[in-house]
């Protein structure tokens, strides 16, 4: 929120300025900490956590001071990291730690449960070799193990893994244009433009959007079930209104019952990852602008090109890189929601990027040789 208010010139920083960024770090944490405390106390007098007079005050209080101690913690966790006693972000990590851990575990989890059919294992492997071991009819027992309904099954298992190497491979795809110095003549480089320019950004702004929505259509129809702009809005749980045609297909069969929702569902997602993208690039500093700005200051130019030419090839690739580049990131969610991956599409994509950013700025400080093993 803090960047996007400078972004927007609301707040005005200067960043070559010592003064000026302290203050601005010191002000993004006390930021921090009202949104944690303001989430926190909406959350469980929206009654998330059960309704207020079963919980009790005490408890509600409890639960609230958890909720803000456990803020406190990631956003003192993520200074540690920014500090240089890790690489990273630390609410990156935590992001990509709690969706690896919720993909390990659904896949090895030993936790019984009855399902009508007898008792089965939660992880898809192990319920995997238990149906194998169990039953005489292997064929059956094996498509079970893949297309079982009531837990994560094999095609999860194998759908989460397909869309981790898409990523990867589509995380290679950038335009290197050459660069030379102009003070050192003769030496030259290259820029590159991915074709995630804007990383995992747009998703994450998708998300909040679409939670915050799930979050106050269900507080509204709390409170006002019979008001007929509430219930256009979307229900406590999402199976009409507005929230439910934004919200995935449960499963492939879903789409054919309701292509409807299936296609606003594209649409809603394809064109805000866009809208988010090319948004993203102007506050945050990484527009045509901002980099042409920062090559000059550098006395970098484009080989082949005046210096006076700089922000016209940068826009013939940056803003066409953000918002295609926000759509194959929408699209590769999409399809993993569809093919059924474990967690989310959006869960997978994060935490895909997030390691792939930790992959790459791990083999950086390896080759400046800082790097202990």
């Amino acid at each position: 929120v803090m960047q996007l208010l400078a972004g927007i010139r609301i707040i005005d920083v200067d960043t070559t300025l010592k003064e000026d960024r302290a203050l601005f770090n010191g002000a993004q944490k006390l930021f921090g900490l009202l949104i944690t405390m303001g989430e926190a106390v909406a959350y469980v007098m929206s009654g998330m956590y059960g309704s207020l007079r079963d919980i009790g005050a005490g408890n509600a209080i409890l639960i609230i001071f958890q909720l803000f101690f456990a803020g406190i913690v990631v956003i003192l966790l993520d200074e540690l990291m920014q500090k240089g006693y890790g690489m990273g972000s630390g609410i990156s990590l935590f992001i990509a730690t709690n969706i690896c851990e919720s993909i390990i575990w659904k896949a090895f989890s030993p936790t019984t449960m009855n399902t009508g059919k007898g008792t089965e294992f939660e992880g898809a492997i192990v319920a995997t070799f238990h149906f194998l071991a169990s039953r005489s009819d292997k064929l059956t027992a094996l498509k079970d193990a893949f297309y079982r309904q009531t837990a994560p099954n094999l095609t999860n298992l194998f759908a989460t893994v397909l869309v981790f190497f898409i990523v990867i491979y589509f995380q290679g795809f950038k335009v290197d244009l050459p660069v030379k110095y102009q003070k050192i003549r003769g030496q030259q480089g290259s820029f590159p433009i991915k074709l995630f320019y804007t990383s995992n950004i747009p998703i994450i702004l998708q998300t909040a959007l679409v939670s915050n929505l799930y979050f106050f259509s269900q507080l509204l129809y709390r409170r006002f079930k019979s008001n007929m702009l509430v219930n256009l809005l979307g229900q406590s749980i999402p199976v009409g209104g507005f929230a439910y045609y934004i919200s995935p297909p449960s499963s492939v069969s879903n789409i054919w019952e309701d292509p409807i929702h299936a296609l606003v569902y594209v649409s809603f997602v394809l064109v805000s990852c866009a809208l988010f993208s090319k948004f993203w690039i102007e506050v945050s500093g990484s527009s045509p602008r901002d980099v042409a700005k920062q090559l000059r200051d550098q006395s970098m130019t484009f080989k082949g090109h005046r210096e006076e030419s700089l922000l016209k090839v940068l826009d013939m690739y940056i803003p066409t890189a953000a918002a295609f580049g926000g759509m194959c990131i929408g699209m590769l969610t999409i399809m993993a929601d569809f093919l059924g991956a474990i967690g989310s599409g959006t869960g997978i994509l994060l935490a895909v990027t997030i390691i792939y950013q930790y992959f790459e700025m791990f083999y950086k400080e390896k080759e400046q040789g800082n790097m202990l093993f």
